[in-house]
Parts: structure tokens; sequence; C-alpha cells
């Protein structure tokens, strides 16, 4: 509720003013780390209602980024141009990632209705306006339930339609095949896998055992492909980009491609690309290098060098003929201990 010497400021904010925001759900993310955004559904003065997809990193940027331009030194005095934010709450570093995503919904709610209940002119900063403006991404993204917006009385009943053993896309283990993360699929020899779409030429979607992921097309046999026009539908397959990565050893080199439900223009973070390679390798001593126009490799060691291999790639597209689904860049793992691979004879 406002007060009426606000009213006509707020009637004088624009109609795509965010006014409202509650977590509708949360859904998980398998991207070069796991982990789960919250789904929220936003209200703005003009009465339009539009979902987002937000993550809890993105809550505590925004709330370093409003809290470095208007929390007042001293709370108990605020100046003009300065107010005493909400808490949002803290990093929590332990536990299972499901579950401290849903306890963390009703803070989360508590902090957005208290930060669009801030002054009118707060309303306006344009980080904020940037945190709650639905982008081309969460458009197009369809949610896969929205569990917190259905009234508690009403019960919503699935029927499964029966799977046609004998008409469905299907392939045949030949080799067993041990996945990198919840993303790829387990295999043992002779299972049968449900296809469900393409990644690329390499990589398959399926279901056996109840588990849906990815699989490389090279340890199965396809009793019965995929139609021609096979395509994500109704938007309820994700979509997977691949990241081709090596690991230079003095044994040779080990090469992978790592499939991701990120889009092919995200910049992940450095730890996410260590953590992530770690995973795929199994090995804990390794550093991430790329190589640039000249054919060098350069080291990796915070998000700027990220963003620069990024850049450097950009700059080469064109030349590489890639997958469209696969990411303009590649990942050189490693070792930290051997510095020889960065030696360059002249």
């Amino acid at each position: 509720q406002r007060f009426p010497e606000q009213l006509n400021d707020f009637d004088q904010l624009p109609h795509n003013i965010a006014v409202s925001a509650t977590i509708a759900d949360i859904e998980e993310k398998k991207g070069f780390i796991d982990y789960f955004r919250f789904v929220i559904e936003v209200r703005t003065k003009g009465g339009s209602k539009y979902l987002i997809y937000r993550r809890y990193r993105e809550f505590f940027n925004l709330h370093q980024i409003l809290e470095s331009k208007y929390s007042p030194e001293n709370p108990e005095k605020p100046g003009p141009n300065t107010c005493v934010l909400p808490t949002l709450p803290g990093k929590v570093f332990m536990g299972n990632k499901r579950e401290i995503a849903e306890s963390r919904i009703p803070d989360l709610n508590t902090y957005m209705k208290r930060l669009l209940g801030l002054p009118t002119w707060f309303l306006v900063d344009e980080a904020l306006r940037m945190f709650f403006y639905q982008t081309d991404q969460d458009s197009q993204h369809e949610p896969r339930a929205l569990r917190r917006l259905r009234p508690p009385t009403r019960k919503v009943k699935t029927i499964k339609p029966k799977m046609d053993l004998f008409s469905s896309p299907r392939a045949e283990a030949m080799f067993d095949f041990r996945g990198n993360g919840k993303a790829e699929l387990n295999l043992k020899r002779g299972e049968v896998i449900f296809l469900l779409q393409r990644v690329n030429a390499d990589w398959l979607e399926g279901t056996v055992n109840n588990q849906t992921g990815i699989f490389p097309q090279s340890f199965v046999k396809i009793i019965k492909p995929l139609p021609d026009s096979d395509t994500e539908g109704e938007g309820e397959c994700p979509t997977y980009s691949c990241l081709r990565c090596f690991l230079l050893t003095p044994s040779g080199v080990d090469t992978r491609d790592v499939c991701v439900q990120e889009a092919l223009t995200i910049q992940p973070t450095y730890k996410e690309l260590l953590s992530r390679m770690r995973n795929v390798f199994k090995v804990d001593d390794i550093a991430l290098n790329y190589r640039d126009h000249e054919g060098d490799l350069i080291r990796i060691l915070d998000d700027e060098d990220v963003q620069l291999m990024i850049e450097e790639s950009r700059g080469q597209q064109g030349k590489v003929k890639r997958p469209v689904n696969q990411f303009p860049w590649e990942l050189h793992a490693t070792l930290a201990s051997d510095l020889s691979v960065y030696n360059v004879e002249a």
C-alpha cells in the first residue's frame, strides 16, 4: 500500500514497471554445473503478467549493485536518494541443491515484495528493471510446472499416454556407457533406449529405466530412427549445446564432447568450467586453456580470461566449420603441473 503523497509519482511510472513478483516454481538446469532456477511470475503497473527465470546468483548480484548505489552509511539516518534495502537470504555452500532452492522461496518472495515496495523513484533503477524484464530467452522458455500458482484445493490429474513399443523410435546399446554428469545417460549393453530427439550429428536424447538424458550414437544400434522432421515439438524437450574439449597429457590427447542445456551465447564462469572439466576428465590437478588465432595455448585464470576466450572465438567464426549447436570456442585442459605444453618451438 502506498501513501497518498506517492500516488502522483506512481501514476507517472511507465506501464512496464514491475510492481509485484512471486516465485511459481523451481526448475533444474543441467548447465556447465547443475543448478536450480526460480520461475517468477511478474506483474507490471499496466496489469500484464509474464514469467522470468532467475538463479540465486542473479539475486545476489542485483543486491550488491543496489547496495553500492543506495544503502545509506547510517541506516538509522538515510539521506536523499538512499534507502534501507530488505535482507537477502545468504549463500549456502553445502547441502542438497533442490532442498536449498525450495527453502529459499519464502524468503525470496518476501525480499521481492519489500524491494518493489520501496519508494517510487527506486523502481525505475536500471539494474532493478533489467532483473524483472522478460528477455527473449524468458519468453521462449516453456515452464515445466507452476506448482505455486495453482489453487491449493485443485488436484491436477496427469494421464500418461501408453508408449507403443513397436512404433516408437528406439535403439539398442551395443556397449556400456557411463555418462559425465546428470545430463548424460548410463547405458548397459543390450538395453533398449527410446529416442526423443537428435542433439547433433553424434549425440541423441532418449529414455531408459525411467531416466532421460543424452548419449553418443556410436554406442548404440538404431532399431527405428527418429523421423527426419524431428524437432523439439511443444518446447518440452530441452535444447542442448555441445562443447568440444581436450585433455593434453604427456601420453596423448583425450577428446570429449560435453553437452549442456545452455544457449551458445552464454558466458560461463571460470569456476563452472573448472568444476565441469574436473568432473569430465576425473582429474583434480587441472588447468584450463584456449588457443589463440596463432594456435598458442593461453591459460585461463578467471572470468575475464573466459570473456577474452569467447571474444577471440568470435573473431575466428567462419574460418572453422562447426555443427550449428556447438560452442564456437573450445577448452584445452592440461595438468596444472605440466608447463611443457606452453613451450613454443621456433
